[in-house]
């Protein structure tokens, strides 16, 4: 496993000596699973916000909750890695459960970043980072990719 995917007390104590160097952190969330353009463009995009990136993603039982009983098509191990290895990403924890809220609330980045299918109202956790002062950004191009577009394509694809 790389060094870059991290659990989230060792995410923490990272973020304590990034904030003492006065860098700033932003945060970008999701599943991942199947790793597409857009999802390249939101998590660069993402960097762009802040010096340092954080990727939370979502275990495989929240994804199987979130998507359904076929997904994730790649396990966590596969998916960490994969965002692990984007230029830009300097830290990948794995989250569990539907929300990111007590994640997001304990790191306290200075940027929650979202994909274009948000507008800066309707984040869920939009309350939460303005609570603690942090800002929430409308990142990447807009959706016109999907892991489920993804899928169709190749299953139209197959024999």
């Amino acid at each position: 496993m790389s060094g870059a995917i991290v659990d989230r007390d060792a995410l923490l104590e990272w973020a304590r000596e990034v904030r003492s160097r006065g860098e700033t952190i932003a945060f970008a969330n999701g599943c991942f699973d199947v790793l597409h353009v857009g999802h390249v463009r939101y998590l660069q995009a993402s960097a762009a916000e802040a010096d340092r990136l954080v990727v939370a993603i979502n275990d495989d039982a929240s994804v199987q909750l979130l998507k359904g009983a076929n997904r994730p098509i790649l396990p966590i191990e596969a998916r960490a890695a994969l965002v692990a290895a984007l230029r830009g990403v300097d830290r990948v924890v794995v989250f569990s459960g539907r929300d990111v809220a007590p994640l997001l609330t304990a790191l306290r980045p200075d940027v929650h970043c979202k994909g274009t299918d948000y507008t800066v109202e309707t984040v869920p956790e939009r309350a939460i980072v303005q609570a603690y002062g942090g800002r929430t950004a409308i990142v990447g191009d807009p959706k016109d990719h999907s892991t489920r577009g993804l899928l169709e394509a190749v299953r139209e694809q197959a024999p």
